[in-house]
């Protein structure tokens, strides 16, 4: 199964540059479709924006070996997503100080690796603390999660800021490709709570998804997450 790559268009609004050598693999030089608030029909973001992408123990790729990702942009051009639960030990404030104390409020306060296209660039996740929905410039993802421009600071937001997580890097599927994986079983499609995006423990996260679901899915989190180790 081939990994998940970057396709062709702008960098959508909440991806910033921050110099971030070192954390995850060479970047690529392709990049992402238009802003993912407005891509796609039904929803913002395109039918499964919003949405959790678990892991199964058919996905072949290391990149997402026991990945939780959110789809922030669905359409006819493509996906794209960052992965939940995959810390770095790079602490925030070491790449953009100006966001360390809202990062302290959705601990760990690191750098979070979201998927191997463009590892150089910051995606934010930020969650209000009342409603949001419906205040310009409040792209929002899923309920109360938004991405936020990370060259704007956290107090001249749209919306009074509750925590922010950040991601180096995103996952990025061709037209097509995402539909086809999960057509091949690699990946289960989840609804998403907002505890998912800040998670505190985001070693538990794959099995606490999956263990929610209830019946026969919910099984899966007593086994261990490679196939090779049942």
């Amino acid at each position: 199964m081939g990994a998940p790559r970057g396709h062709q268009g702008p960098v959508p609004p909440g991806v910033e540059a921050a110099g971030l050598t070192g954390i995850g693999p060479a970047g690529h030089d392709r990049e992402v479709v238009d802003d993912p608030s407005t891509a796609g029909a039904g929803r913002p973001g395109g039918a499964l924006a919003g949405r959790l992408l678990v892991a199964s123990t058919r996905l072949d790729d290391p990149n997402f070996e026991g990945a939780v990702l959110m789809l922030l942009d669905h359409g006819e051009d493509g996906a794209l997503g960052v992965v939940l639960n995959q810390p770095t030990p790079v602490p925030v404030e070491e790449i953009l100080e100006p966001w360390r104390s809202q990062a302290e409020l959705a601990p760990p306060s690191v750098i979070f690796r979201g998927g191997p296209v463009s590892p150089d660039a910051v995606i934010g996740l930020a969650r209000a603390t009342g409603a949001g929905s419906d205040v310009p410039g409040w792209r929002e993802v899923a309920a109360s999660v938004a991405t936020v421009d990370l060259s704007v600071p956290p107090g001249l937001q749209p919306v009074e800021l509750g925590g922010t997580r950040l991601f180096s890097g995103y996952a990025g599927w061709a037209p097509g490709q995402l539909e086809a994986e999960i057509d091949d079983a690699a990946w289960f499609v989840l609804p998403v709570m907002a505890s998912d995006v800040f998670c505190s423990s985001p070693e538990q996260l794959w099995h606490d998804v999956i263990r929610r679901q209830g019946g026969k899915l919910s099984m899966l989190a007593t086994f261990p997450r490679h196939p090779t180790l049942n």
